[in-house]
């Protein structure tokens, strides 16, 4: 049950107008922000997260003296695309 609300926004005409243009078949407009807050709110989660454990990460590396090449996390990542890709395609693994 929805029980907060957000404040009235008020927005240009051209920007009101734009996102009227985009609504899917049966969105309100009101559905259409409410998304679009979720979306934002869980991306920017997602990015503080991230920063989080690439600061404790870094922490960890300067604690420990242990670095790794660019080369060798590419070289890692990549092998696990191909890994991902050929698993899906039921395939041997890509290079």
């Amino acid at each position: 049950m929805k029980t907060a609300t957000i404040p009235s926004l008020r927005v240009d005409p051209e920007l009101r107008a734009a996102a009227e243009s985009v609504l899917k078949e049966g969105e309100t407009l009101s559905a259409f922000v409410e998304s679009s807050l979720r979306q934002q709110v869980h991306v920017r989660q997602s990015q503080a997260e991230f920063i989080a454990r690439g600061l404790a990460s870094r922490e960890e590396a300067r604690r420990t003296g242990e670095y790794y090449s660019a080369d060798l996390v590419l070289g890692e990542l990549k092998a696990m695309l191909a890994a991902k890709l050929a698993e899906e395609d039921g395939d041997e693994p890509r290079d």
